[in-house]
């Protein structure tokens, strides 16, 4: 489970790089276009802005996974453990709420312009919306996950605190196998 969890943030990650990509190049040759002929491809912004809101809304979903969220843990440590796992498991529990916020608000924007398209590609709106839904189910479900770990495998606040690297994750596989 958790080999296939790291392949699929690893398509997240490469989705996150081809976003930047297809942004950085239509941004660029709308540039170059406008500056040699005085004329840009309309549709090309379009596409560059999805790419970004999709990007920043991925990049939020790698962050949590990751712990790179911003977080004050100086309070943390000066609690006892047992009101470190009280606290951990409340704030796990407010970002749920706050993600069903944002599941709801994203549904129903994502619905109220399911006829609306984009002018110059004619795209449909709705697809700026949806990337709420994403990464609303995407962060509840990796917060239930901190949960869990917190409260069936006994897991210390420290550890769950702890910012995931890679190269630390692959060093510990390998000597595993």
């Amino acid at each position: 489970m958790k080999k296939f969890l790291n392949t699929l943030f690893r398509g997240v990650e490469i989705l996150i790089a081809f976003f930047l990509g297809v942004m950085i190049v239509l941004v660029f040759m709308n540039v170059v276009f406008r500056y040699l002929f005085s004329k840009g491809f309309a549709w090309s912004e379009e596409i560059a802005r999805l790419c970004f809101i999709y990007l920043v809304y991925l990049g939020s979903i790698g962050a949590m996974r990751d712990n790179q969220h911003l977080i004050i843990d100086s309070i943390l440590s000066r609690v006892p453990t047992v009101a470190q796992r009280i606290i951990y498991f409340l704030v796990q529990a407010g970002v749920i709420w706050l993600m069903v916020i944002l599941i709801q608000g994203s549904w129903g924007l994502v619905i109220q312009n399911l006829r609306d398209n984009w002018v110059a590609t004619k795209f449909p709106t709705y697809l700026v919306y949806a990337a709420g839904l994403v990464t609303g189910i995407a962060i509840s479900i990796i917060a239930l996950a901190n949960m869990f770990r917190l409260v069936i495998l006994k897991m210390p606040v420290a550890d769950l605190l702890k910012i995931r690297d890679d190269s630390e994750e692959n060093q510990m596989q390998e000597s595993i196998q």
